[in-house]
């Protein structure tokens, strides 16, 4: 391993010096006029403007031009970034989603920027606008190499606007200087946009990207260069009060609430780079409910993170370790505990500080202090939790990053596990990202310390990817002791040895329907440290796949499957079941064909099926999800997923429904509607949320949200609530 290791390291140094194809640039004009974000470009210093030019296609090819070609143009002052966009179309009939902010891009018009303010080829922020002038922002991390380190769900004030005509229409956007961090005195940014076009069907980027990348890699950018230096960036105070008002009714318990919630979060920027983020009783209510899922594994079911306090740099602190196996800092675990019959319950946050971003242009800092509020009556204790992370940019693109986690009481309780007393993590990454994106990968090594640590606290982990047009290779090997713990982590299963090699093969026909397919093996295969290493867990995938002109996408995929269970298992979750026996093997094997049409239409959908052994007996599966466009004022939306597993007598076998239909109505702008029912027998809950958001000031919202519960069987109610909680965000 330690060969492989070292021989991985070098690899990754001498991809490092190799570049990427001639950037392109354009200079940012210094200004005094004034210029209003309306949407028409009709200031006459735009003319004088220089800005991004000639895009090329991305999709359905990558070595030509644009047929619809964009045209951004930006200048700055002391305080704002201008951006003036020219974006051609075939006409006027586009594909609009809604009219809320921060809306999905796939399948849709719109055009984005990515700005990498460091040139670290990292980082990024994101803005976005639509041929509506409905805007969207986020945080890019990780390089852009996948969607988990993409978010959209950071906020910041800005003003943008759009004006449709005939064959093309424009935008024209203000962004305060301070919505960005760099480097005082700085002139360059790394830059990069890319556009969809559904009349064209075309994808289009400045920079040029291979199309084995992703549309946001960051390993293709330009350069934006500014006509004199960037000075010092005073970000306002921002402090954000909310007040929540809460009736519920808990059936069940036959228990009535009624509370009156205050509190608030502050921003503060401590130079030009850095975040200071403080919130004092948070408010971390559902105001987005969590969208159920099937689960019929034997492990927890890791959901994403909506809480606005841990987005800035959240992949400073999330991105650590193995994102599926062994991830030591899952921010949902704070707020959140077991009561006494191992239900999941709210702990209520009593405030808590976050620092983050550069220290230099290759350092990062992030610190987390979170302390949750006691619950003797829940047998909870009250904790201290805190990250401390550093990043330290290396050669291009790559950095090494160390971190350190402590979760601790900070009382004695009668009731408290000594074990339970403390939980720290301490741990280093090594992330590898070639100048070309094509090679990427992770080293790291993690231990765990508590009062009843083991000798087995330890994690370590390598992946390895080389990402080519026509093939594609990735390995993975993950260990992860039997004693190593983090309570604010995320890990399905210790003990475990894992090991992961996957070969693909990419063909790119130049004529027919096909843009492009791809046929890949892909084994997983698990072994048991603790019981001599014996073999747990092998999956043998074959799939083939193809994406079509159009976009829609057709998929088969066989596995061959090995399980043994240790302990019996339930998959049914039926009372009263008899479980599968443990302590043996279960040898099965599976199909699944599924298909995904184009998402540009008005009426979209996708469906999966599949079939095969399940255990000892047999499960037959559909999930489907269709949508639906009343552009641009409505979008309606369905999931289904049906699960049928059928085990022998005595076992239990059962029909497994989830079916979640979603409204989301935008009256304008600003005022948005929003319903989600979700059925699930496996949980036994039919649910209603529904939700009305007047966005009445930037960044400032009134909700009142309707939440009802029910039994699946009886329908008899299980809880009932109503929220009504007004947000104010006060620059000062």
């Amino acid at each position: 391993m330690t060969k492989v290791l070292c021989l991985m390291a070098c690899l990754s140094f001498s991809l490092c010096i190799l570049g990427q194809s001639k950037k392109k640039s354009f200079t940012v004009k210094y200004i005094t006029e004034v210029i209003v974000a309306d949407g028409v470009l009709d200031e006459p210093i735009w003319e004088k403007a220089d800005g991004a030019r000639e895009f090329w296609e991305y999709f359905p090819v990558d070595n030509i031009q644009a047929k619809q070609q964009s045209e951004i143009k930006m200048l700055f002052d002391d305080t704002n970034l201008y951006i003036g966009i020219t974006v051609n179309a075939a006409g006027t009939d586009y594909a609009i989603q809604s009219l809320k902010r921060d809306f999905r891009a796939g399948g849709a018009d719109n055009i984005t920027m990515l700005f990498d303010t460091f040139n670290d080829g990292t980082n990024a922020f994101l803005f976005g606008t639509n041929p509506y002038g409905v805007r969207r922002e986020g945080l890019l991390s990780g390089g852009g190499n996948d969607l988990r380190g993409f978010s959209i769900t950071w906020d910041v004030k800005w003003k943008g606007e759009a004006k449709i005509y005939d064959t093309y229409y424009t935008a024209e956007l203000i962004i305060p200087l301070t919505s960005f961090k760099f480097k005082e005195g700085e002139t360059r940014w790394g830059f990069n946009s890319y556009r969809f076009d559904s009349q064209s069907n075309e994808t289009s980027t400045w920079m040029q990207i291979p199309q084995n990348q992703n549309v946001w890699g960051m390993g293709f950018m330009g350069d934006m260069i500014f006509e004199r230096p960037l000075g010092k960036s005073r970000t306002p105070l921002a402090i954000i009060p909310y007040v929540n008002t809460l009736s519920q009714k808990d059936f069940e318990n036959d228990e009535s609430l009624n509370n009156l919630k205050v509190g608030g979060d502050a921003k503060v920027s401590i130079g030009n780079s850095m975040n200071l983020d403080i919130t004092v009783n948070p408010d971390f209510s559902q105001v987005e409910v969590d969208d159920q899922v099937t689960n019929l594994t034997r492990f927890e079911v890791s959901l994403p993170e909506k809480r606005q306090f841990f987005v800035d740099n959240s992949d400073l602190f999330a991105s650590f370790g193995d994102q599926r196996d062994s991830n030591p800092f899952f921010s949902r675990r704070i707020g959140i505990a077991k009561d006494t019959a191992d239900n999941t319950i709210e702990n209520k946050i009593i405030g808590g500080v976050r620092l983050s971003g550069k220290l230099t242009k290759d350092m990062r800092l992030g610190v987390l202090n979170i302390q949750t509020e006691a619950d003797e009556a829940n047998e909870i204790a009250t904790t201290n939790n805190m990250m401390l992370a550093f990043q330290q940019r290396v050669f291009s693109r790559s950095n090494i990053g160390m971190f350190f986690i402590n979760r601790q009481a900070t009382k004695d309780y009668d009731f408290l596990d000594p074990n339970d007393k403390y939980n720290r993590v301490l741990g280093v990454d090594y992330n590898l990202n070639s100048a070309d994106n094509r090679w990427t990968g992770k080293f790291y090594g993690h231990k765990s310390f508590d009062p009843g640590e083991g000798d087995n606290d330890f994690s370590a982990g390598t992946t390895m990817r080389f990402n080519s047009l026509n093939y594609n290779l990735y390995t993975k090997m993950v260990y992860i002791g039997e004693d190593f713990r983090s309570d604010l982590g995320f890990i399905r299963r210790t003990d475990i040895l894992k090991s992961i090699v996957s070969f693909e093969r990419v063909f790119w026909p130049k004529k027919g329907s096909i843009q492009n397919h791809a046929f890949q093996f892909f084994p997983i295969i698990l072994w048991k440290p603790s019981e001599n290493f014996q073999k747990t867990d092998v999956d043998y995938r074959g799939s083939w796949q193809a994406r079509f002109n159009d976009t829609s996408q057709l998929q088969f995929e066989f596995t061959n499957t090995y399980t043994y269970l240790f302990d019996s298992f339930d998959p049914t979750d039926t009372d009263g079941a008899v479980p599968i026996p443990g302590d043996q093997g279960y040898h099965y094997n599976s199909a699944e064909i599924g298909y995904e049409s184009d998402r540009r239409r008005i009426f979209s959908g996708e469906i999966k099926t599949a079939y095969g052994g399940f255990f000892n007996g047999k499960r037959y599966s559909v999930e489907g999800n269709m949508t639906m466009r009343f552009q641009p004022k409505a979008f309606l939306s369905v999931l289904v997923n049906y699960d049928q597993i059928n085990l022998p007598e005595p076992h239990s076998s059962a029909d497994i429904w989830l079916v979640s239909p979603k409204i989301d109505i935008t009256f304008s702008k600003s005022l948005f509607w929003s319903t989600l029912v979700q059925y699930s027998n496996q949980r036994d809950n039919l649910g209603f949320n529904s939700r009305l958001q007047w966005r009445f000031a930037p960044l400032s919202d009134l909700f009142i949200v309707y939440n009802d519960n029910y039994f699946v069987n009886s329908f008899m109610p299980r809880n009932r609530s109503i929220n009504l909680k007004l947000t104010y965000w006060l620059n000062i």
